[in-house]
């Protein structure tokens, strides 16, 4: 990293180019005329707030639930038939237990064009890396479980346990307007600016579910994603998934011109993704299940940047 911070020195401390440097137009008498259009490269780094509600995933998942002695157990086989029966349930009717809600670091870099005659305008490739953040929720799925069939109508109910992470890269390209008057953008001054863009995104997921509360277990079309031990009970293994949609992305903040070619940045971006999924999966990866999501994610991002235009 050492070798960077000369060369940042360098670019800050430059002096102003003359006319002949930038791109342009000749006009009469050999005089050169700046189009100020500008080359953009510019990294950041700050803080993402992400939230998002959380959607059951799990599909048609049913068992016949028994009581003994007043506790009520899933049960299948004829077991069972010596238990109070209570009636048939699916837990992919069950509502999440927590919301999505995280704080992460975030980064990224652009490259851009100021446009030529209309220096107030800005375009940009932009890419954000949103770093490693967890959901947790024991239990997972808790609510009021409907049953059909038996001596009762509705139970309330926990089921499973997760630890997760999620990451995200999101590549967008962005229309930014800054707000000055005149021709060239002033310096030593605070320069206002909002934006917007849009791109694509792909987020990665790992879940580790357990069966915490022993209902999962005895589902066998959930054994072939965890080792069975001598209990019956199953030990999900850890699956990953991968989700890729578009993405929107509004940006607004400050610049503040220490030379004619560096800017610092102050902003904030809030990003849009429709759907991030997590998913089991069995030991090789061959095949999934998709068992719950992330519905409306939005990213928060406050950012302190260097931006400079050549």
């Amino acid at each position: 990293m050492l070798f960077v911070l000369p060369m940042i020195a360098c670019l800050i401390s430059g002096g102003a180019r003359a006319n002949w440097e930038y791109d342009g137009t000749y006009v009469r008498d050999g005089y050169y005329q700046d189009d100020g259009r500008r080359f953009i490269i510019l990294i950041r780094g700050g803080i993402s707030y992400g939230i998002a509600k959380m959607k059951n995933d799990v599909g048609t998942l049913g068992a016949d639930y028994y009581s003994d002695n007043g506790v009520i157990f899933p049960c299948a086989g004829d077991g069972c038939s010596s238990y109070d029966y209570l009636g048939t349930g699916n837990i992919g009717t069950l509502p999440i237990n927590e919301k999505f809600k995280s704080v992460s670091f975030t980064g990224g870099a652009a490259i851009g064009w100021v446009l030529p005659w209309t220096p107030q305008w800005r375009f940009q490739v932009d890419w954000d890396y949103i770093s490693e953040s967890e959901y947790n929720a024991s239990p997972l799925f808790k609510g009021d479980l409907p049953l059909k069939g038996g001596n009762t109508s509705i139970l309330n109910w926990e089921s499973g346990s997760v630890q997760s992470t999620i990451t995200t890269n999101v590549l967008t390209t962005m229309a930014i307007r800054d707000f000055y008057d005149g021709w060239e953008k002033p310096l030593r001054k605070f320069i206002p600016y909002a934006g917007f863009g849009l791109g694509y995104a792909d987020s990665d997921t790992v879940l580790n579910l357990s069966d915490s509360y022993g209902d999962l277990s005895g589902y066998w079309d959930l054994q072939q994603f965890g080792d069975v031990d001598e209990h019956g009970l199953v030990h999900f293994y850890s699956a990953k998934k991968s989700s890729s949609n578009l993405a929107g992305v509004l940006t607004a903040g400050m610049s503040y011109g220490v030379s004619e070619s560096f800017f610092l940045d102050f902003g904030f971006r809030f990003i849009y993704i429709p759907q991030i999924k997590w998913a089991l999966s069995n030991a090789d990866g061959s095949h999934m299940r998709d068992w719950f999501h992330a519905e409306n994610i939005i990213y928060s991002n406050f950012l302190f940047g260097f931006r400079w235009e050549f």
